[in-house]
């Protein structure tokens, strides 16, 4: 992969040197004036034409990019994806603040621990443990640029043997002022510092726009590729913990030697995804005067578009298959084989979601005080699931087919200086999912206090939703279910107060939920030895559960020196169905300086910790987290993970070298994120990212 990497450099190379001649031409870089406008081309059988190859040309580097909201169709304006803070912890599945549970390997299945930053959603999802890699369509960058933009970026660790590699390509560029396309081709291959833990991941995405005052669209077509050996953890934790009681205090043992209980098995995702919305806006032309730098008006004006009326129209297609693939399997790990014959591990879903909507704008009239939306919607599903008529020693596969009817609306306001909200709702009318609903809000308002901004905000939602197809249906080789489950209701309020000169942010929320639905452990005692076979079933708790937030951020600078930290406070009314660990804190603390003027630094260290609780635990098989053997159930935690790290910014590059895990080996020495599933030894990470605007 390394070689792969530095083959596409040099040949991106020439281009390079040729873009840096362009600045060092540019009159605003002390370069002389061209005389060519951006894009025009020298050609030799054009007379009285300057020699561009001796006078070189401006290229403007400027790009912006934006989010498309998969509900309304809207365009979310958000910075470029090129900021320096936390880019040495970009690649980490763990996420940028060690916020997630995941298998220590780079890639891997992952959970958030803040119950707050998890789905909100109640759908069973082989790809939600994938979040740090899949990118639903309302999370990714679109681009509009004024002259062809990419980025190439390159983290890696370890060798050929162990080690960890991640390539990323982005491309955008325009043909002319309204139409734009672009690709994105993301790799994540790493081996594993354990044994059979191996995870290859592979994005292909195309996409393309069109942005005028009357019609707009965004469409992005991806294919994804994830495959993640499983070896369902080490089979005993002193080999982490205590090594010297083991095998593992020779010195010739390495964490590849560890034994594990799963040698050759896979789960492996395959996702195409289309998605693709447009709007056509009714409006007017009018006049605006202009004002110069310092607000004074000038006499000139100029033209501007004011939508009255939008229609818009979403379409988004999903096939999704799902294999466990099982070639050799310990006679003692799982409770039951439901698929007796030469079978398939496979479940399949296919969606095809349309949305119509309709919109009065704000601003086009003093009455007009907010875009109200009103909007009719239709989904397809269908699941295919492997079945059995075992009286007939048959197999065959099973097709389930929903169909759902979605009527709702939406009032928001953006422009108001100091008050701005959003509320939102849908309720299904016919088909599978009669009666459920979901109802979302949010309301910013800011102001001024003791002459410094401030803000303050509040979100919430109630839902009422089936749980997910899959937990109602799964059928596959070692685990079998068919539910007839109750609606799941959440009500959910959070409050935020930000003070944004002094970097303070302060939050709190609940949840109240009623028939929550989870993977719960069914384990069953082997002779009453100690020893389990794997049992897991969707199960729904019929009471209420609650969930309590507090989250405090501050950051603080004193000259050069730079203090970043974050400290969340959570508590589950019941610890057995939805384990929270009380604290989860994050620190980072940096020295930011340039170094001749131009090379922008930040060196420091950053650390993650967590009390201890019973994290969930996972399962191979079903590619999820899952609740723990409650008669055997294991605590993790209670053990910090230092880094410590050089990050740097030169003009359109960005690299780090950071030495992950720093403290390894010292302390309890328990670093799991999941019982049974160490995390990686101390190891040092090298990433580079480079945008070229030519």
């Amino acid at each position: 992969m390394l070689k792969r990497f530095f083959i596409i450099i040099l040949c991106l190379l020439p281009a390079t040197v040729w873009s840096q001649q362009i600045l060092k031409s540019d009159p605003a870089n002390g370069g002389g004036n061209t005389g060519l406008g951006s894009g025009e081309v020298f050609s030799p059988f054009k007379k009285n034409q300057k020699d561009s190859t001796k006078t070189a040309l401006k290229v403007p580097m400027e790009i912006h990019q934006w989010h498309v909201d998969e509900f309304t169709g809207d365009i979310i304006p958000v910075n470029a994806d090129t900021l320096q803070y936390h880019f040495q912890n970009w690649h980490l599945t763990e996420g940028y603040n060690g916020a997630y549970n995941y298998l220590g390997n780079s890639g891997s299945p992952r959970q958030s621990r803040l119950f707050f930053d998890r789905p909100t959603d109640t759908k069973y999802d082989f790809l939600q443990p994938y979040d740090h890699f899949y990118l639903r369509p309302g999370k990714f960058f679109f681009t509009d640029t004024k002259s062809p933009y990419t980025n190439l970026s390159y983290h890696f660790s370890g060798n050929r043997l162990i080690g960890d590699d991640r390539f990323k390509a982005y491309f955008s560029t325009n043909a002319g002022k309204h139409f734009g396309v672009g690709f994105l081709f993301d790799y994540l291959f790493t081996r594993g510092r354990y044994d059979k833990q191996a995870t290859s991941l592979i994005n292909y995405s195309l996409f393309s726009f069109y942005r005028s005052d009357h019609y707009n669209y965004n469409l992005l077509a991806s294919h994804y590729r994830l495959k993640q050996a499983e070896n369902g953890g080490i089979t005993d934790d002193r080999y982490i913990t205590r090594p010297e009681e083991t095998n593992g205090a020779n010195s010739n043992f390495t964490t590849s030697d560890i034994p594990v209980f799963l040698d050759a098995s896979w789960n492996w995702n395959e996702v195409y995804d289309v998605f693709f919305t447009h709007n056509y806006n009714f409006g007017f032309y009018r006049d605006k005067l202009v004002a110069d730098s310092n607000n004074v008006v000038k006499d000139s004006v100029e033209s501007e578009f004011v939508r009255v009326a939008r229609i818009t129209h979403t379409a988004n297609f999903e096939h999704h298959k799902h294999d466990f693939i099982n070639y050799r399997t310990p006679s003692s790990y799982y409770a039951d084989s439901f698929l007796p014959y030469d079978s398939l591990d496979r479940a399949m879903n296919i969606s095809i979601k349309n949305r119509l909507a309709f919109s009065l704008c704000e601003g086009f009239s003093r009455f007009a005080f907010a875009d109200i939306t009103a909007f009719v919607s239709y989904t397809y599903n269908r699941y295919l699931l492997p079945d059995t008529l075992l009286q007939e020693g048959k197999e065959f596969e099973r097709k389930y087919n929903e169909n759902l009817l979605y009527v709702g609306g939406n009032i928001s306001s953006k422009r108001n200086k100091y008050l701005n909200y959003n509320v939102d709702g849908e309720v299904a009318i016919l088909g599978d999912e009669l009666g459920a609903f979901n109802i979302n809000g949010d309301v910013e308002f800011n102001f001024n206090l003791w002459k410094k901004k401030m803000q303050l905000a509040a979100e919430g939602y109630v839902k009422n939703n089936r749980p997910s197809f899959f937990y109602r249906h799964y059928h596959s080789e070692h685990f079998w279910w068919d539910n007839d489950f109750n609606k799941e209701f959440r009500t959910r309020i959070v409050g935020k107060f930000k003070i944004p000169s002094w970097q303070t942010e302060i939050s709190a929320g609940f949840e109240n939920i009623k028939n929550y639905t989870y993977l719960a452990n069914e384990d069953i005692s082997i002779n009453g030895g100690g020893r389990y076979l794997k049992r897991y079933k969707a199960t729904q708790y019929n009471g209420n559960l609650q969930i309590l937030y507090a989250t405090l951020k501050q950051s603080l600078k004193f000259g050069i020196l730079n203090i970043d930290a974050e400290a969340t406070y959570q508590k589950s009314s019941n610890k057995d169905i939805l384990p929270l660990p009380a604290l989860n804190a994050y620190a980072n603390i940096y020295l930011k300086f340039k170094i001749a003027k131009v090379l922008h630094t930040e060196i420091g260290a950053d650390a993650w910790y967590f009390t201890k609780y019973y994290a969930p635990d996972y399962s191979p098989a079903l590619g999820q987290y899952v609740q723990q053997n409650q008669s055997n159930k294991i605590e993790i935690g209670n053990y910090p993970i230092v880094n410590v790290y050089a990050n740097y910014l030169l003009k359109q590059a960005r690299f780090y070298v950071k030495y992950y895990h720093l403290n390894k080996g010292t302390g309890s020495r328990e670093y799991f994120l999941v019982p049974h599933h160490p995390i990686n030894p101390a190891v040092f990470w090298f990433g580079l990212s480079w945008n070229f605007y030519n």
